[in-house]
């Protein structure tokens, strides 16, 4: 059973994301557009699970599953779709999980939305600690029950999506 844990902001996240950038790089090589360091742990000062959260954008995504047996490799379960048409996702770490790779197709409303969320919680202080604030409290309620930890989020997620689109698509 995964534990719910959230820690406070550490800086050593960014190099985690480098390095593991590289070695995606080294596989997918060509295909990358662009590698995002985003969710969470991509805030600079947010409370997050320390799980790095890594969104590559290629120009067909189904070429990626041409990919898995590399990805594998690396220490990658690859997980298709995993809910979220158009997307690839793996995971790394089994039980204690280290990273996320979600991978889309350049321009997708989707990886839109997960750059949109980053930024507007990077310029948006107080919400990033409020937001931070929630997830800690959660994982104090429901320590063993990541369902539940992830429903408590959701109400406040999907407001603050709304809105980070929506100031995204304005400032870009």
């Amino acid at each position: 059973m995964r534990k719910v844990q959230v820690c406070p902001y550490n800086p050593t996240w960014a190099d985690k994301f480098n390095e593991e950038a590289i070695k995606l790089q080294q596989i997918f090589g060509d295909l990358l557009v662009h590698i995002y360091h985003i969710g969470s742990t991509s805030v600079p000062g947010l409370k997050a699970k320390p799980i790095i959260d890594i969104m590559p954008v290629v120009e067909n995504i189904t070429l990626v599953d041409t990919y898995n047996e590399g990805m594998q490799r690396i220490g990658y379960e690859p997980m298709g779709e995993y809910g979220i048409p158009m997307r690839r996702f793996f995971r790394k770490g089994g039980e204690d999980r280290t990273h996320h790779v979600h991978i889309f197709e350049i321009d997708s409303p989707e990886a839109i939305r997960h750059l949109a969320f980053r930024d507007y919680l990077r310029v948006n202080p107080a919400i990033s600690e409020s937001y931070g604030n929630l997830k800690q409290h959660l994982a104090t309620q429901f320590p063993t029950d990541m369902e539940r930890y992830i429903e408590g989020k959701n109400d406040f997620v999907k407001e603050i999506e709304a809105k980070a689109v929506k100031w995204y698509k304005e400032s870009n």
